[in-house]
């Protein structure tokens, strides 16, 4: 976003904008942190940013800049507005109710899952997952759901730059004894999962949840999306997971053939 040279003044300063809204999404809130992130000057950061809460885009409080109420419409609309997710809602709210337990939708965006949608269980769980979070994808249950039709080299590319990623930021949500397996433990369950066709999260990604997922295709055959149900590991033995896993799976099926998928 800061190569803006070759660029009309007005796509630059769309550029920008959009830019000081990604910056505010990911946590940057004065300022300075603003401006050092989309590379503009203090005033140039200043007009932007008083222009974006004028318009409701962000708004400015005692603990610096956040996301303005504008965009919660704006999100909701976008939601509405996806066939996917607009097909996708009700099999995940009556798989929520069935199994009380928290269920996600997922797509993939680039090395990332990008979360959909996410219905909550009765069970008055909180778990960091959120609409619009992304996460890398070979850590997370959806993500590795999305992965499994992928080459083997891809998978380990994906692994390694997740890993990194994670040392990179002190995720504090994983500890050692809950940290991935290394390399050939992660091919091997991933190529059991692949042949499975639903996936287990066994903590890997989140301190005290585990998952069950699984691929949703397209009329094509194509892995487009994925969902999973979630709970803290106590509602989640591993003969839990295997018993939900013919459901996730049947979930994933329903919403696959809703996309035009037929199983050949």
């Amino acid at each position: 976003m800061n190569d803006t040279s070759a660029t009309p003044a007005g796509t630059q300063a769309l550029m920008r904008g959009l830019a000081v809204i990604e910056a505010v999404a990911e946590g940057s809130t004065s300022l300075a942190a603003i401006g050092e992130r989309i590379g503009c000057s203090r005033s140039t950061t200043h007009r932007l940013v008083g222009a974006l809460v004028s318009t409701g885009y962000l708004r400015q409080g005692a603990d610096g800049y956040r996301l303005g109420s504008h965009l919660i419409g704006l999100g909701a609309r976008a939601r509405e507005q996806s066939p996917l997710s607009a097909l996708a809602r009700p099999v995940l709210a009556q798989l929520a109710e069935r199994c009380g337990d928290t269920v996600h939708l997922g797509i993939r965006e680039g090395d990332d899952v990008l979360y959909l949608d996410k219905v909550a269980g009765s069970r008055g769980l909180e778990m960091r997952s959120r609409i619009g979070l992304r996460m890398p994808l070979a850590l997370t249950g959806v993500g590795r759901a999305l992965m499994l039709a992928l080459p083997e080299a891809e998978w380990q590319r994906l692994f390694e730059r997740a890993l990194t990623e994670r040392t990179a930021s002190g995720d504090a949500a994983v500890t050692p004894a809950h940290a991935p397996p290394e390399w050939p433990a992660y091919r091997a369950r991933l190529h059991d999962y692949a042949r499975r066709g639903v996936v287990f999260d066994l903590e890997d990604n989140e301190l005290g949840i585990r998952c069950v997922a699984a691929p949703v295709r397209d009329a094509g055959g194509d892995i487009v999306a994925a969902l999973s149900v979630a709970s803290a590991s106590p509602w989640m033995p591993e003969s839990r997971l295997a018993a939900l896993a013919p459901e996730v799976s049947a979930a994933a099926e329903q919403l696959s053939r809703e996309l035009g998928w037929r199983d050949s």
